[in-house]
C-alpha cells in the first residue's frame, strides 16, 4: 500500500508505522519503549500520552532557561 493514491485523493498513502497493543498503566507503557520513541514514533496506544510528556518536559526547560536568562 506504499505510494498508493486513491480515487479523490492526492496525497499517495504510505503503509502504517508498527504498532503493539500494550497492557498496563500508562506510565509502563511509555516506559516499555522509552519516552522518545513511544512520543515520535507511535509505537503503542500511549503515544499522545507520552508526547503531552515531552511537551511539558521541554517546557519547563525552556521556562527554566529564559528565567536564567532574564536574571543575568
Amino acid at each position: 500500500m506504499d505510494g498508493v493514491v486513491r480515487e479523490g485523493e492526492r496525497i499517495p498513502r504510505r503503509t502504517p508505522p508498527e504498532y503493539e497493543e500494550y497492557d498496563g498503566s500508562v506510565a509502563s507503557g511509555i516506559m516499555s519503549a522509552g519516552l522518545l520513541k513511544v512520543a515520535l514514533e507511535d509505537c503503542n496506544q500511549y503515544g499522545p500520552h507520552a508526547m503531552i510528556v515531552l511537551l511539558v518536559i521541554m517546557s519547563t526547560v525552556t521556562g527554566l532557561l529564559l528565567k536564567l536568562f532574564s536574571i543575568f
